[in-house]
């Protein structure tokens, strides 16, 4: 059963699907998700805070997804390409995650902030929020780094700079795609795989 808090975060999100955050209303999100307007408060501290606690979570579960694609039992070229197809999947479920990948943050959306008031939240995971969340290039390096610390489990005698150059690639091509979609008659995984063919590292066993 989800915490007051994910209700809410839920609220929040789907409330955003058909309409701008500046149109959201906190009494609707508080009402949508089951609890009393002064929970909302308790949890996020206000709109400001509720918007960089969505934001963070939706990097959260991005992030999550990669480490989810690199524990699948596949081969080197298999996850890097499935990481790249995860991270263009994402981009196109979510507005959010799109935003947080291209650094491209529309009218619609709660861009991101850092907190502005002395008071630190008494919430744990509102105090993760409000420090901030990764731009571009940091969640790309976490995504990369989490490849080749996932490969190098696996080869430990794979050379680090070329493993570090194939996950960079990887991750940058599914970028590419997120910026730019496939033109007819293209096939992105197929694009991917092909650059990837010759991956530094192979399994164990």
């Amino acid at each position: 059963m989800p915490t007051a808090r994910e209700s809410l975060l839920d609220a929040a999100l789907s409330a955003l699907a058909g309409l701008p955050w500046s149109g959201v209303r906190m009494v609707d999100v508080a009402s949508a998700a089951g609890v009393s307007r002064q929970t909302l408060y308790n949890e996020f501290g206000s709109k400001d805070g509720l918007a960089r606690a969505l934001v963070r979570r939706e990097a959260d579960v991005y992030l999550r997804g990669v480490d989810r694609v690199l524990a699948e039992h596949a081969d080197p070229t298999d996850r890097l390409v499935r990481v790249a197809e995860w991270t263009v999947g994402s981009a196109r479920s979510s507005a959010l995650v799109r935003a947080l990948l291209t650094g491209c943050w529309s009218e619609r959306l709660p861009a991101p902030s850092r907190r502005t008031t002395a008071a630190a939240s008494t919430v744990p995971a509102q105090r993760r929020a409000d420090a901030g969340v990764p731009g571009p290039a940091e969640l790309l390096a976490a995504a990369r780094d989490r490849a080749c610390a996932a490969l190098e489990k696996e080869a430990p005698g794979a050379d680090p700079g070329e493993l570090w150059r194939f996950c960079e690639t990887a991750v940058r091509l599914g970028l590419s795609y997120v910026v730019a979609r496939a033109t007819t008659g293209e096939g992105q995984a197929a694009h991917i795989r092909a650059v990837l063919a010759v991956v530094p590292v192979r399994p164990t066993g």
